[in-house]
Parts: structure tokens; sequence; C-alpha cells
């Protein structure tokens, strides 16, 4: 048995090891995290076998089956399952009655999504619509490298400084007045300045990192 509680380090489980699954298996055992892969079909799991910490075969729908696995211990459970949204379902329910903390789902509808927060999960995502939605602000802001939610309102965002930021000081340009955006570093070619002054001059491909109100900030991506 998978024994969740060998160390401090988060332990992960993920249910479901479709093409979905298996990606989050393998980048969460590339980064050094110990993960459990759980399917009911046997191939998939000698597949992603050599992948993870270990895999198990286990019909995730039995509560009794989940328990055995100490799925309790695990720091957040991931629920794969793709076209069989009943087992999806269950799957969740079951995981929030056996105390699991966190339970991130995923869903192919926004209804899908709707039911599974309903039922207890704590997060559910549209792998579908959240790509699409990341192919349409890579569209609309081609200088944008990285933006990561920091609570409900803000976040924090790493963008290549396009021309019209570019020969101005920090304060000539003062992001924080147009647009909430408080500097938090400046890479300049191999070197980082974290918490810059006023005034560091922002140079022709310089990679800038700001935090403020998501809606924001989001503009200074979308400048050229």
């Amino acid at each position: 048995m998978f024994n969740a509680s060998r160390n401090k380090q988060k332990e992960f489980a993920v249910i479901g090891l479709g093409r979905f699954g298996r990606a989050v298996v393998r980048t969460l055992s590339e980064k050094g995290y110990s993960v459990l892969g759980v399917d009911r079909d046997p191939a998939i799991v000698q597949y992603i076998s050599e992948s993870c910490t270990q895999a198990v075969v286990v019909d995730s729908t039995n509560e009794d089956s989940l328990r055995s696995l100490d799925i309790a211990s695990f720091d957040t459970v991931v629920v794969a399952i793709g076209t069989d949204f009943e087992s999806n379902l269950i799957t969740a329910v079951a995981l929030k009655a056996l105390g699991v903390r966190r339970v991130i789902c995923k869903a192919l509808s926004q209804r899908q999504k709707d039911i599974l927060l309903r039922v207890g999960a704590d997060h559910v995502i549209l792998p579908e619509a959240d790509a699409g939605r990341r192919l349409g602000i890579e569209l609309a802001a081609p200088n944008l490298l990285e933006q990561i939610a920091f609570g409900d309102s803000h976040s924090v965002l790493e963008f290549r400084a396009p021309a019209s930021l570019t020969g101005k000081t920090l304060a000539q340009l003062d992001l924080r007045n147009h647009y909430g955006a408080n500097v938090v570093a400046v890479r300049h070619e191999s070197s980082v300045t974290v918490s810059p002054d006023a005034d560091q001059v922002i140079e022709t491909n310089d990679i800038i990192v700001v935090i403020g109100p998501t809606e924001k900030i989001a503009k200074l991506a979308e400048l050229s």
C-alpha cells in the first residue's frame, strides 16, 4: 500500500490515467513529488507505472477500495476521469466523504463543473476551455510570458518589455499609478534585479515581473 505519511513532502494521487491524467502524473513526478496513479484499466496502469511513485488498479467508485489506499492522507487528489461523468461524480463524492482535504476534478462542460462544485469538489478545471483561453490571451498579448492568479482579484504577471516601455526609468513609466502594478523584478540578459529602484532603466528584451489587480496589469502585456 502507498504510504502517504512517510515524509513531510506534499504527495498527490491522480485518479484516471488518460492523456490528461498521465500529463499531471508525469509533471508532478518530474518536479520530484510522490504521486500515486489510479485507474481501473490494468494496461493503462502498467503503462504509467514507471512514471510515478506507484500505480494501482482500483475502481475509484468503490469507497472501500479508496479507503484501502489511505486516500485521505494525500494532500491533493486529482480526479482526471474523462468521458464517464458518473464515475467522475461518484469518485468526487467518495473522496470528500473519506476526508480528502483538496479534491480537484476535470470536467468537460460548464454544467459538469457546476455539479462537481455543488457536491464538494474544491476546484474544477475545463482543460479545453482553459487551453482556448490561454491561446486567446497569447494572441491578444504576445509579450505575456506567465500569469499566475494571486487571490481572486490580483495576479503576478511576467512579460517582455514592449518598445513603448524601453529606454525609460520606472519612475518615468509610473506603472503603479497607470496600471496598479508593483514591479517585483526586472531581468536583463543574465542578471536579475529584485525590487528595482525607481531609476531602473527598462531596456530592449528585458523581462518584467509585476503584481497588481488582474484586469489592470493584464493591459501591460498588450502594449506594443
